[in-house]
């Protein structure tokens, strides 16, 4: 890990609070999350506080602490699907797979996020794993969709 974030760190100059998020982003690229080691060395090097990159990762929901899952799930919690019960999909599907959003499972199995839309309106409630998209989605359809992606 330490040779590939220090040549990405060597693309940006040092004490450059305005390449943060670049740097976030690339190195999240290299990962697929953003560690606390990550934390510490781009802190170090850009001259940015630990707080200040907490704050700019967790404002962004592109930004990840976690490593992925092999199946990435996305529930949508956009008006639509909200008003069709994404809210209670959601927690159905936390008890099923026993994480939050923005976990992954002890396995690494799955990992979870929740979205504002995933623009399949007509379709609500709309859950995503991977880039396969279960539309009219219930609590009884979780375990089926699940058994899927084993």
């Amino acid at each position: 890990m330490a040779d590939s974030l220090n040549n990405l760190l060597s693309k940006y100059p040092q004490n450059d609070e305005g390449s943060l998020i670049p740097v976030l982003q690339q190195t999240q690229g290299l990962y697929g999350y953003i560690s606390k080691e990550a934390i510490e060395k781009i802190s170090s090097y850009l001259r940015v506080s630990r707080s200040t990159i907490f704050g700019v990762t967790s404002f962004y929901s592109q930004f990840r602490f976690n490593p992925p899952g092999r199946n990435s799930i996305k529930i949508c919690l956009g008006t639509a699907c909200h008003v069709q019960g994404g809210d209670f999909l959601l927690n159905a599907l936390q008890l099923e797979i026993g994480i939050e959003p923005g976990q992954t499972t002890e396995d690494k199995r799955f990992d979870l996020t929740r979205v504002a839309c995933l623009g399949c309106c007509a379709l609500a409630p709309v859950m995503m794993v991977n880039n396969d998209i279960h539309s009219r989605m219930s609590v009884i359809k979780i375990r089926e969709v699940l058994k899927k992606y084993e």
